[in-house]
């Protein structure tokens, strides 16, 4: 036998009949030491990080773009689907006057039971109906005052010009505004001046978690099971504006086709809201909060989901093409000129609006609303809600309201009952009212029906996970090691998403005594990649089953498990920026969850095998230990992915999660249905569910067209893995 035929005997014997080796030697891709290149293991963002806005070629990628982004702000805020707009049953009383306008104290509910307070300035006489602006005020309050001997300092540096008025900014603006022929409202955001209900320290100082309000039978603002439902201040805050809209659009008075929005700081962010969630509005001037740096410091500025992978300035942007103009000052703003402002002065061009958008630079003031900026929005305003006033429009002094004028309680209007019991009130009117819009959208029913559950809940949770498999991008693979253990290739690779700065470290068992089938199933162990294996080094039964019936088998260690981790063991915890208070939004307004960035890694290898150059004729996608939920929500994002799910959740759902910090917590699931609808949205793909029962299952099967499903859906109280083989087999 000559050298070369001994040499390649020497090579397939050594592949073929290598010893088993340790169980870890089998599963790492990676060398001693040495961790994924994955960006995910950076620091985390928070409100004080960078959010460039990178502005779209096109129309019609805009459009894509916006949509999602819209979708964004209506999930993260609860208001997807809309709660009920219930009446408002306003009150406008106290009518007091000044040159040139008049001012009435209202109120209205915005749910019921819960008021919205403010101010309404209406322009001096009667007659057709007006141009009308929403004033969102911002901290400090519709009563904002600089104080006496403040303003002489304030009138030096020409922040203000007047004495009497400039000490209180906010209604300074409310009067010259409708001095120019505006009605304008100011409310109240939660906690200041007459909004009472809930306080201050609440809406805007919670710092510490309350367990005693954080049981699935009883909850408040900022807890685990509030966070799980979408339940948040900004969110009430940002549907009191809505219902601020609808109310000042209500009056007769009052030309719904000519309305501005403008606010400062608090309320900038309220008005960037306002413009995304609405199209009322025909101009804005959202002040002191477009910007790629910081985001809002305010527990009522952060929801979960609200800006993970975007900012400020490209939720802003969501106002184009209608006319928006806005500050930079010495603040986090003061970067605008060079970093935010080009960009949407260049999405502006591409919607053919170049010339509504403006910014002007004042950076010789600090973080304001103060006479000079008020004068840019007036004569912006003046423009684009065609006034048709004189330029320049110059800010004229009045005499201040008294605190009789201006307080909406008093003895004959007393302040309503607020503190934690009208706290709880108001989240079981926002669960009860979501819990009726869940049941309206279930799947029981025929395909139109199930038609409705997927388009809303399907969505939502598109959100909630932030990735789809179409959204994957472009995958690079390295091949690292192949070795034979007793019947089966070990291939062990690094898989990097180059879109997302991620890499996934997997290993792929191929059958050597028989022809591959053409089936590849995508087998996801909680532990990571080593699930596959036992103790010994040897490939565990029921994935060798699959082996011998042809069929090759690929896991992957998801992030924070396996290789990801300095022990080898999964994460069992979020992790948390390095704020002092005890609120999720400061964490997941900026980042995703743990649970969603491992569903991330399970959409990725799906993308990779699905666009495989060996094109596999069947996919199976497989989640056990603890991957099931993850596998689940995969599944439910990737709509168009032909694949079999099989799934052991051993009766695994979110609302079970305590903590905020849980490796299983997942930002609004509770709402949605939690993990029976994300399992339904897998429908009409062959579905196996271990570790349930049907009666627990029931929007599952109903998915699949009847009370008690089809063949396509098959639910099972076994939690082994071998009840999962034996379906994959069958």
């Amino acid at each position: 036998m000559n050298a070369a035929r001994i040499s390649i005997l020497a090579v397939v014997t050594l592949l073929m009949s290598a010893s088993l080796a340790a169980a870890n030697d089998l599963t790492d891709v990676y060398a001693d030491g040495q961790r994924p290149e994955d960006s995910r293991l950076e620091d985390l963002i928070d409100l004080n990080g960078y959010f460039p806005f990178h502005p779209p070629k096109t129309k019609a990628e805009w459009r894509q773009r916006s949509a999602e982004l819209r979708q964004r702000v209506r999930v993260a805020t609860g208001l997807w689907p809309e709660p009920p707009k219930t009446p408002l049953k306003p009150v406008i009383f106290g009518r007091v006057e000044r040159d040139g306008f008049t001012v009435e104290r209202a109120y209205f509910e915005s749910i019921p039971g819960h008021y919205v307070t403010g101010l309404l300035f209406r322009p001096e006489g009667d007659g057709t109906k007006r141009p009308a602006v929403l004033c969102p005020h911002g901290h400090g309050g519709r009563l904002q005052d600089y104080g006496e001997k403040a303003m002489a300092k304030l009138i030096e540096q020409g922040a203000e010009k007047h004495k009497a008025s400039g000490r209180f900014p906010k209604l300074a603006r409310c009067a010259q505004l409708a001095r120019m022929g505006c009605v304008v409202y100011i409310y109240d955001m939660l906690g200041y001046a007459d909004s009472v209900q809930i306080d201050y320290q609440l809406s805007h100082r919670f710092a510490k978690q309350r367990p005693e309000l954080n049981t699935k039978d009883k909850w408040g603002f900022y807890s685990t099971q509030a966070e799980l439902r979408l339940q948040s201040i900004m969110g009430l805050q940002t549907w009191n504006s809505v219902r601020a809209l609808d109310f000042l659009c209500s009056l007769p008075d009052v030309d719904s086709k000519r309305v501005g929005v403008t606010g400062g700081s608090g309320g900038g962010t309220q008005t960037i809201l306002l413009g995304a969630l609405d199209e009322r509005p025909v101009v804005a001037f959202p002040n002191g909060m477009v910007s790629t740096s910081m985001q809002g410091g305010c527990t009522c500025e952060n929801c979960s989901l609200l800006r993970v992978g975007t900012g400020n300035v490209e939720l802003a942007a969501l106002f184009a093409p209608r006319p928006q103009g806005m500050t930079a000052a010495n603040d986090w703003t003061r970067g605008m000129m060079t970093k935010g402002f080009p960009q949407l002065q260049q999405l502006y061009k591409t919607l053919g609006k170049p010339d509504d958008v403006m910014c002007e630079a004042i950076l010789h003031f600090p973080h304001n609303y103060n006479y000079v900026t008020r004068a840019f929005m007036y004569s912006w305003f003046n423009k684009h809600l065609e006034l048709g006033l004189k330029e320049p429009i110059i800010e004229e002094d009045f005499r201040p309201l008294t605190p009789a004028e201006w307080t909406v309680w008093d003895d004959k209007l007393p302040k309503p009952t607020g503190g934690v019991e009208h706290e709880l009130q108001v989240i079981r009117y926002l669960t009860a009212i979501s819990k009726t819009q869940m049941n309206q959208v279930k799947p029981f029913g025929d395909e139109k029906q199930q038609r409705r559950f997927r388009d809303v809940v399907g969505p939502a949770i598109e959100t909630i996970i932030g990735r789809t498999l179409k959204q994957v991008g472009p995958i690079e693979r390295e091949k690292v090691h192949k070795d034979a253990v007793g019947d089966a290739l070990v291939m062990r690779d690094i898989l990097r998403i180059a879109d997302h700065g991620e890499e996934l470290p997997i290993v792929s068992l191929y059958p050597t005594t028989t022809k591959w089938n053409g089936q590849a199933v995508l087998w996801f162990d909680g532990a990571g990649k080593q699930g596959l294996f036992d103790k010994k080094g040897a490939v565990i039964a029921d994935v060798q089953k699959l082996l011998d019936a042809g069929a090759a088998v690929i896991g992957a260690d998801v992030f924070q498990t396996g290789e990801f981790t300095a022990d080898g063991k999964p994460a069992a915890k979020n992790r948390i920026v390095g704020n002092p208070r005890e609120f999720a939004g400061y964490t997941f307004t900026y980042n995703d969850t743990l649970f969603a960035q491992r569903t991330h890694d399970v959409l990725s290898l799906l993308s990779f095998v699905v666009n495989d150059e060996h094109k596999p004729e069947k996919i199976d996608l497989v989640g056990v230990n603890g991957a099931g939920p993850w596998v689940a929500a995969a599944a439910a994002v990737a709509r168009d992915a032909k694949i079999r799910v099989a799934v052991v959740t051993k009766g695994f759902r979110f609302v079970d999660v305590g903590d905020y910090r849980d490796a299983n917590f997942l930002t609004g699931a509770v709402k949605y249905g939690d993990l029976p609808a994300i399992l339904a949205l897998s429908a009409p793909r062959e579905l196996y569910v271990g570790g349930e029962t049907t009666n627990d299952m029931k929007m599952v099967l109903s998915a699949y067209g009847s009370p008690f499903g089809d063949q396509a859906a098959m639910i099972r109280k076994d939690e082994t893995t071998a009840s999962v083989a034996a379906w994959l087999l069958d």
